[in-house]
């Protein structure tokens, strides 16, 4: 019997890219390399069944069920693009990107097309910034 070979983290949000609709993977990797180059302490797996976005760093504990690692999860259902922020309501975002009022403190950014994504890839850049500047390290 041959052992399967355990893909690595990137290589599982890779392979999930490329089963998406061209269209929409697409769209997709955009995103994807504007979290991952916005800092060198993030890093990526699938979570949820979609790809996700996490600090990698230093932390103090914490409660694995509070997500403070948790940076953003993709929900693709349906072929929506929305970007979760399971704690975004600790992020002051200026820009108006962030919405949502979820009393657990999620906040969503959606996208509709490539130029959507360009558009709001400044800002969803700042957003990411400052929240790993709230980081509890």
């Amino acid at each position: 019997m041959a052992k399967a070979i355990k893909l690595t983290d990137t290589e599982e949000v890779s392979q999930h890219i490329k089963k998406l609709e061209p269209a929409l993977g697409k769209i997709i990797e955009a995103i994807r390399q504007i979290i991952l180059k916005t800092d060198t302490e993030i890093g990526e797996r699938i979570k949820w069944n979609n790809p996700s976005f996490y600090f990698t760093g230093e932390m103090k504990p914490f409660d694995p069920k509070e997500y403070k690692r948790e940076i953003v999860v993709m929900n693709l259902y349906k072929g929506r693009i929305m970007l979760v922020f399971p704690s975004g309501a600790k992020v002051k975002d200026t820009s108006g990107l962030l919405t949502g009022d979820y009393k657990d403190g999620r906040r969503l950014i959606l996208f509709t097309d490539m130029k959507d994504v360009k558009s709001k890839e400044k800002a969803l850049q700042k957003i990411i910034k400052d929240w790993l500047k709230l980081v509890d390290k």
